[in-house]
């Protein structure tokens, strides 16, 4: 779902690519090349068109143990296996190429922008810096631009106190929150590799002392537990994890908070809003770009 970048090392850059049919393909394919790359997207270019995972590693990548569970999943589900390509990418600067790919864009009241494009932050913005890194978010994606969007809406509605980033990523939704209210914020995610980064990018953005990471697999760590009930929840991950984790939202978000939700395409809005408000929580306005959709809901007040 996301462009993923590498940082710069002496080691040389590896590429992996599968294609699957179906979004609950992807997420057990990516699961698969989690165990071998540094990081792993997802991605499906057309609207019900199939899926793409990928992976890059530093280094040539042991491929056997992934290709063995691609043969196993292509038979659990009856498909043909899918064929795993494997490239060594050109020895070129990964980073630089990267950072001058992401201009500085305004999103609402935030401003997103590179170190290396220097402090050029236009007055009256807030100022977000996020480099390329080994995470999905730096605000060009359709995903994290609607959620930013979604966050200016909330913000025009009042303070929020207690913010939880489920799948948190560079910590781009995060930092906005904690620049926008100076609010404490837990910003979580499954992988190891984006925490890191995100707890850098708080540094950076001189908001480490609000935002607290960890890794956590949905809501089970007990920072999250915690940390609740809250004011905001983002979820900016996959259709399938957002339907299944719509009972744990609810439970730690508090009445008359707000979620905002994304990385779902225009034709698995009825899915996802639909676990919802099973649960409780009522629609309140949705972000469309680029065939993604961003959802605002809202817990009613007890």
């Amino acid at each position: 779902m996301s462009s993923l970048l590498t940082r710069q090392t002496a080691e040389p850059l590896w590429r992996l690519a599968v294609e699957v049919p179906e979004e609950p393909l992807a997420e057990a394919t990516m699961a698969l090349m989690q165990g071998v790359a540094v990081t792993v997207t997802a991605f499906q270019a057309v609207e019900f068109g199939p899926w793409l995972v990928t992976g890059f590693c530093q280094g040539k990548p042991e491929t056997a143990a992934l290709e063995a569970g691609i043969t196993m999943l292509a038979l659990a589900h009856g498909m043909d296996e899918p064929t795993l390509y494997l490239e060594l990418l050109p020895d070129v600067d990964w980073l630089r190429l990267n950072q001058e790919s992401f201009p500085a864009r305004r999103v609402g009241r935030y401003f997103i922008y590179g170190s290396h494009l220097g402090d050029i932050v236009p007055a009256g913005a807030i100022g977000l810096k996020i480099d390329a890194a080994t995470a999905f978010g730096t605000g060009e994606h359709a995903t994290t631009y609607g959620c930013l969007l979604a966050l200016d809406r909330v913000a025009r509605r009042g303070r929020r106190v207690r913010v939880l980033d489920m799948g948190t990523g560079t910590g781009i939704l995060a930092i906005a929150a904690a620049k926008t209210w100076g609010c404490g914020v837990i910003a979580c995610d499954i992988d190891h590799h984006s925490v890191e980064v995100a707890k850098e990018n708080a540094q950076v953005n001189g908001v480490a002392a609000l935002i607290h990471c960890a890794t956590s697999d949905g809501y089970a760590a007990s920072l999250v537990r915690r940390g609740g009930p809250y004011d905001l929840i983002f979820a900016n991950i996959l259709a399938r994890p957002l339907v299944g984790m719509a009972s744990h939202l609810a439970r730690h978000l508090a009445p008359g908070g707000y979620a905002i939700l994304s990385g779902l395409l225009a034709g698995q809005e009825g899915y996802v809003a639909t676990a919802q408000k099973a649960h409780g929580l009522v629609f309140v306005s949705r972000i469309r770009r680029e065939g993604w959709h961003t959802l605002l809901f809202r817990k009613p007040q007890a």
